[in-house]
């Protein structure tokens, strides 16, 4: 898998926007990506050091469309640690 393919998007929220203090970031990640390609997809994309990675599965829920229920997708998440004093500027101001 490429690096560019690995991130999928970041996860604004207010969890997110509480573990910006501590220089952690919560992105989408491709579900066939490991820690270490994360690692590197970050540091490639941001230019900063990584100390960790955290990665979690987060399950689909049961929507409705109609009279039917729909599961929709599982998709991966990742907590990104960054040594401390460095930012990414993207989530800067958001």
């Amino acid at each position: 898998m490429h690096l560019y393919e690995v991130l999928r998007r970041p996860l604004i929220t207010e969890k997110g926007a509480l573990l910006q203090e501590q220089d952690r970031y919560i992105f989408e990640v491709a579900k066939g990506a490991a820690k270490h390609q994360i690692k590197e997809a970050v540091e490639a994309a941001f230019k900063v050091s990584v100390l960790k990675v955290n990665v979690l599965t987060v399950h689909g829920k049961k929507r409705r469309m109609g009279r039917r229920q729909v599961a929709m997708p599982d998709w991966k998440k990742a907590i990104v640690t960054l040594k401390p004093g460095q930012k990414i500027e993207f989530f800067e101001g958001v």
